[in-house]
């Protein structure tokens, strides 16, 4: 992942194109979605970079990634793997651009550019005093996902009416005493005698604000890209905090027939396919010879799966359009639903099959009894694609956040986004529908429910503002809370019992009017994903083991009463009876950011007024 060459004196236009981009470091590809992706800040040594838009990226050797279901949801017609960069090819891969540009050396304690510093090339050191330098420990954000280092020079001078940056000719000093651990050991301070001043008081929501600092609408991760005016309030982060950037990202399974291997034979070729009859279609066929490499296939079934790409393409020209009201998000969770509650077996010839969901050996009748679970499912073999769609700064993502709110990953929209796949297994649960709408109508759930509802609901309208869009649902009823509070702990159950890392499994939530089950099923793409033990977990007589041992453990919380007895917990109070003690998990593992939790709905209150499902 190389930086941009450093623009230096005496450089000729040659020598610019000759300059090979000094190679950094490595990543796995799967960071570039979660972890580092376009916008985020990487660490490397003593230097701090920025990844730069997918729209530099050298993608010609970077892999297609299938998923039409996925694809049609984001509006793109497909999706690419990150690219490797290649050290035999000397190709870029993924370009970075350095940032923060303000250093220090930790000698001279002098605070400036970094180009000022005169570093040797590849280097980041003091040219002076041959120290590596420090970048800074500070930059500025936006909630509208603008950037820029912290203005140093402001923040000394301020109760001063200077010109302009830099105007006191003086030279910026960066000093830690280390006299305590907070910001008021962190001291800057200007050679033109201002006085010296700490960094305390600077991460107040309105610290620049006050001082006149206005958000410069500026985009450093994307090439020449013009400032945007913003009356956003800027606010001061750690360089280093998760707060800087939080990934908006969208997944899906595949699914049949999007997970066989005709679909992975079809789909490279639909656009060369999909305006052509079907006689034209078999011409291509026998003409291209795609065939002759696959006997398996037959020219009909590319001509039945073309159809039904197009239809996926084109949903009102289907044989069963979906409702106006029905999201994009919401037919693709459909659709996983109903695939997942058939059974689908592995053919003879599925070394490319990438979805197998059979039904247990055991009866699930005593489950069903004790439990209220009607169906269970293995799923031996599943593929997921998540994509990276956006990113925001300063706050979370909400399903509320406007376009205003969401970052841009290339100056120009793509035809594509970056995106992984993982290949696993899990184990799906139904659960009884009568059963479940007769407990979710007593008063107590309900009144439970709409307590976080409500404070969710408030957030939602925040995060719209006065945009105009309409408000989002909160998709915060009985159901969904005793849904996800159950895939929490049995995550944690699975992750005691069957030796998992609890960041390993990942839960996938089907809750609505007609929708009531789980998914929980690896989320790593290593040894630990694929070896059958969620699977084995799922054996009837296993998993009733666990669901009692799991109940009996969310029974009591080490925080209780004060868990159960909360009257709101969690980021932005939107969590009842939910704590690190019981219920969160890695944010990996949860697909709602540890939000909407509440243990009660699972086993109960202690006082009786309220009762758990189980």
């Amino acid at each position: 992942m190389p930086p941009q060459p450093p623009r230096t004196r005496g450089r000729t236009r040659n020598s610019v194109l000759s300059h090979k981009a000094r190679r950094l470091g490595e990543i796995r590809r799967a960071q570039l979605i979660t972890t580092y992706g376009v916008g985020a800040m990487i660490a490397v040594e003593n230097e701090s970079f920025l990844v730069r838009g997918i729209d530099s990226w050298d993608i010609s050797e970077a892999p297609f990634v299938l998923e039409p279901r996925l694809a049609r949801q984001l509006r793109v017609k497909g999706f690419r793997l990150p690219p490797a960069p290649d050290p035999d090819r000397a190709t870029d891969g993924v370009r970075a651009t350095r940032f923060p540009t303000m250093y220090s050396c930790p000698r001279c304690r002098s605070l400036q550019p970094f180009r000022k510093f005169n570093s040797p090339a590849g280097k980041a050191e003091c040219s002076i005093c041959e120290e590596d330098l420090v970048p800074s420990r500070f930059v500025m954000a936006c909630a509208h996902g603008h950037l820029e280092d912290f203005p140093y020079w402001k923040w000394v001078h301020r109760g001063t009416r200077p010109t302009g940056s830099g105007a006191c000719g003086g030279e910026l000093r960066f000093r830690a005493d280390g006299s305590t651990a907070s910001l008021r050991a962190v001291l800057i301070s200007c050679s033109c005698g201002a006085e010296e001043v700490s960094m305390e008081g600077s991460f107040r929501r309105q610290a620049l604000k006050d001082l006149g600092i206005g958000c410069a609408g500026r985009r450093p991760w994307l090439k020449d890209a013009p400032v945007e005016h913003c009356q956003e309030a800027p606010r001061t982060l750690q360089r280093g905090s998760s707060s800087v950037w939080f990934p908006v990202m969208h997944s899906a399974l595949s699914i049949p027939p999007w997970s066989g291997g005709l679909a992975k034979l079809v789909v490279p070729l639909y656009d060369k396919l999909k305006d052509r009859t079907p006689d034209e279609i078999r011409v291509f066929l026998d003409v291209d010879g795609t065939l002759r490499h696959h006997p398996a296939y037959s020219p009909d079934q590319v001509i039945s799966m073309v159809q039904q790409l197009r239809e996926q393409e084109n949903p009102e020209q289907g044989p069963v359009p979906p409702p106006a009201s029905e999201s994009s998000r919401t037919r693709l969770y459909r659709d996983e639903y109903s695939s997942l509650c058939a059974p689908h077996t592995e053919h003879e010839d599925g070394h490319d099959q990438d979805f197998v969901c059979e039904f247990p050996d055991a009866s699930v009748q005593p489950l069903t009894v004790a439990h209220g679970v009607e169906q269970v499912m293995l799923i031996k073999r599943l593929r997921e694609v998540r994509a990276l769609e956006t990113f925001t700064r300063v706050e979370e993502p909400s399903p509320a956040d406007t376009s205003v709110r969401q970052a841009p990953i290339s100056l120009q929209k793509l035809d594509w986004l970056p995106a992984i796949e993982v290949s696993g297994e899990g184990v799906f649960l139904r659960f009884d529908g009568d059963r479940l709408r007769a407990w979710e109508q007593h008063p107590g759930p309900v009144a439970r429910a709409r307590r976080i509802r409500d404070n969710h609901e408030k957030l939602l309208r925040e995060r719209v503002g006065t945009s105009g869009n309409p408000v989002p649902d909160s998709p915060a009823t009985p159901r969904y809370l005793l849904l996800h509070a159950l895939a929490h702990v049995l995550i944690n159950e699975w992750s005691l019992d069957g030796g998992y890392p609890a960041a390993a499994l990942r839960e996938r939530l089907y809750a609505d009017d007609e929708m009531a089950g789980v998914l929980i099923y690896t989320a790593t793409s290593d040894s630990a994903g694929s070896l059958g033990g969620i699977v084995a977990q799922g054996e009837p007589t296993r998993l009733d083991g666990t669901l009692r041992a799991a109940l009996r453990r969310a029974s009591w919380c080490s925080n209780d009463p004060l868990c159960m007895e909360s009257e709101a917990s969690g980021a932005d109070s939107l969590n009842l009876a939910a704590c690190h003690a019981c219920l969160l998990l890695p944010e990996t593992s949860c697909e709602n950011n540890n939000i909407l939790l509440d243990r009660a709905a699972l086993v109960g209150t202690p006082d009786g007024l309220v009762p758990g499902f189980f």
